[in-house]
């Protein structure tokens, strides 16, 4: 028989200890993420994969805040954040910190989040864009790459949540195994 784990046996570190633990070398950039519930869930995932920091720009909602708390559970007390009001700005300081630049958006020149090469020095900027909107395109013509998550139904795109922890997922286990 497969049993669950009880949360006291997954060994997860405290606050104190994921804050002081090696982060992987990905930042995200929320540009005008309108809804907070959605900001909390970014912050729960961001936790999860051990980004370095959640930027939020624009109109995005900052912590702390009871409808970003309750999607975050608490990875707001966990997860390194800051606030830039333009998200061009953002982008433009940490491409000047060397970052490789890669938006989650649909585009003409897009990549498949599968066929990204990531090499295990790349520090990346991953971009999330507006519920409506999605990326701005002055973020994307300063974008390194724009990654898109093919779909096959009949609608345009997937929550931002969604589509956030999918194109992590691809970059993380990139850096968990070395492979491009």
């Amino acid at each position: 028989m497969n049993r669950k784990l009880a949360n006291e046996a997954l060994n997860r570190p405290s606050v104190d200890d994921f804050r002081n633990q090696q982060k992987f070398p990905i930042t995200l950039v929320l540009d005008d993420i309108r809804s907070l519930a959605n900001v909390g869930s970014i912050f729960r995932t961001a936790d999860s994969f051990n980004v370095e920091e959640v930027v939020l720009c624009g109109i995005t909602g900052q912590p702390p805040h009871r409808d970003i708390q309750k999607t975050a559970l608490g990875a707001t007390e966990s997860v390194s954040w800051s606030y830039n009001e333009s998200a061009v700005n953002a982008v433009n300081e940490f491409r000047s910190r060397g970052y490789r630049i890669i938006s989650l958006e649909q585009c003409e020149r897009s990549t498949d989040p599968r066929l990204v090469e990531i090499e295990a020095s790349d520090r990346i900027c991953l971009v999330l864009g507006n519920e409506v909107n999605g990326v701005d395109q002055a973020i994307i013509d300063l974008s390194d790459e724009v990654m898109e998550i093919p779909q096959l139904g009949t609608k345009h795109s997937l929550n931002v949540t969604v589509a956030g922890g999918i194109a992590l997922w691809e970059i993380f286990k990139r850096y968990l195994t070395g492979k491009s």
